[in-house]
């Protein structure tokens, strides 16, 4: 069944001129005082961020842009846990910096606010050290107008109040809501319509994106919000390379690797629901995931060795969790795939060790690939060892001149 779309996005807001006053000679917003704004997201390699917000002022007839400048406005954000913390400090109560101000084609004001990797005040989730665990943060965001801006035939346009909208990120807005019978959910992109039947990729996440239902949190949002794992294959590139594909990314109940054989079942039903009511070729069903879902990417070739076409484990574990504990995918199950399966890690992984995890996986799962960094490194940023989803997001692995997401394309079962 399909999830209502609900958002933790509070209605605020936002005072007019920074005083509070009714300027004489100054339009009040077409007779009313309230203006309503969106708030625009990107997910970035290191996760979502808001980068822009959109003031419905269309409205109100053309603005002249040489009126608008990073002071006419100011921005303040305030985001928390939905859920306990357990006393760790998590969110932020801050102003955020205008970049620019302009207007977009239909003639609404656009805020850009400073943002980029590791910055601080701009990310939508939160990581829960306690319980392991991203959440997606409470965001209040306040508006203020400085100075009125002009409209076109010259007459100044003051606001009085904004009110705060919903949280817009096209990539991910793209994904519809779903539920297994079985009551696991998951998002799904679907290709623009196309004759034929499509190829199917199955994205498996991370620890940190599973639910925390002791804390009645499921939210289905965090798998796609997290980082660019999923988004990735729904880029046009991505969908050029497989002719249009389905993709689905499941969200476990705690974290896969909680309970591997447990989980197996649950994903492969929510596999047979896509196949079943969209036009998808059964014999280019793919699967990838990144740390616990590149474990479970592995443990589903070897649980239905007979389901995909091609496999790509990510920095995934297959050792014993404790020291002297039995190894999560046993050694004669990795040697028996048969899976086309092409490995990924980065060697300063302080996370996950990849000499005892990828690296031991490669040498037992025959005529595996392996793609081993350095570091992971992106338009300048280095990221930590662990994130090396970001290059299979990127499609940057590539072997003999072949990219992985070539190479996925490429293979049937």
């Amino acid at each position: 069944m399909d999830k209502v779309f609900s958002r933790r996005i509070a209605l605020v807001t936002g005072a007019g001129l920074a005083a509070g006053l009714t300027v004489p000679g100054v339009a009040q917003a077409g007779g009313t005082d309230r203006v309503g704004f969106t708030l625009d997201a990107r997910t970035l390699d290191g996760g979502e961020q808001v980068t822009s917000i959109t003031l419905g002022t269309s409205r109100f007839g053309p603005i002249d842009p040489a009126s608008l400048t990073t002071g006419t406005f100011s921005v303040h954000a305030k985001a928390t846990s939905p859920i306990g913390t357990g006393g760790q400090d998590v969110g932020y109560d801050l102003d955020r910096p205008v970049t620019a101000a302009r207007l977009d084609r239909r003639g609404d004001i656009v805020l850009e606010l400073s943002h980029g990797e590791g910055q601080t005040g701009g990310g939508t989730l939160g990581y829960l050290t306690s319980k392991s665990r991203n959440v997606q943060l409470d965001l209040i965001y306040t508006v203020t107008q400085n100075a009125p801006v002009r409209l076109r035939h010259g007459r100044p346009l003051s606001i009085a109040r904004f009110t705060q909208g919903r949280l817009a990120n096209p990539e991910v807005d793209a994904f519809s809501y779903h539920s297994s019978r079985s009551g696991m959910k998951y998002r799904l992109y679907s290709p623009d319509s196309r004759r034929g039947r499509r190829p199917l990729i199955v994205w498996l996440h991370g620890g940190g994106e599973g639910a925390s239902l002791p804390d009645n949190y499921y939210d289905n949002e965090t798998t796609l919000r997290a980082n660019r794992g999923a988004l990735g294959f729904a880029t046009r590139e991505a969908q050029t390379i497989f002719d249009g594909a389905y993709v689905v990314a499941p969200q476990s109940t705690s974290a896969w690797m909680d309970d591997g054989p447990r989980f197996a079942p649950l994903i492969n039903e929510i596999i047979r629901d896509v196949l079943r009511t969209r036009p998808v070729d059964s014999g280019r069903v793919y699967v990838a995931g990144c740390s616990n879902g590149g474990y479970m990417s592995l443990k589903m070739t070897t649980v239905y060795p007979g389901t995909f076409a091609a496999s790509v484990p990510i920095c995934g574990v297959v050792a014993a969790r404790e020291e002297g504990g039995p190894p999560l995918i046993p050694d004669a199950e990795l040697t028996a795939i048969r899976t086309p399966t092409w490995l990924v890690a980065s060697r300063d992984d302080d996370t996950v060790d990849p000499q005892a995890n990828t690296v031991h996986a490669h040498e037992l799962i025959p005529r595996s690939s392996l793609t081993l960094y350095d570091h992971v490194v992106r338009d300048g940023h280095q990221f930590p060892g662990h994130w090396s989803w970001i290059y299979v997001a990127r499609n940057d692995p590539s072997i003999g001149g072949t990219h992985v997401w070539q190479w996925m394309a490429g293979k049937r079962r």
